[in-house]
């Protein structure tokens, strides 16, 4: 594996601040977005501010009101998922015993 596989970014950020900085790069306000999507404002600014995970049906909405695929904003939040997890000390843990496991039935 190349040392650029290991590396890690020591920030993770959510696709919902990229979100934010694309919308705010467009002239576009938060309640003129969440009009257009039909969504609540109160809940688009969740998602934009990292506190709710972008969904299918948001990507698409994204793709429909910004022109950006929905698959790129659900790979972005795929890997928010993946790197915040793998930073919790308690799922760690978790997959240590998954993997003792899996060696010991393996051994057998």
């Amino acid at each position: 594996m190349s040392t650029i596989n290991k590396m890690n970014s020591s920030f993770v950020f959510h696709p919902g601040e990229m979100v934010k900085d694309e919308i705010a790069s467009r002239g576009i306000k938060q309640k003129e977005l969440a009009s257009a999507m039909g969504v609540s404002s109160s809940v688009l600014n969740e998602v934009l501010n990292g506190k709710r995970p972008i969904s299918t049906e948001y990507a698409l909405l994204l793709e429909a009101a910004l022109g950006t695929p929905a698959y790129i904003w659900l790979r972005l939040q795929e890997d928010y998922n993946l790197r915040t997890i793998k930073e919790s000390p308690s799922f760690l843990e978790r997959l240590k015993s998954v993997t003792r496991l899996a060696s010991s039935v393996a051994a057998l």
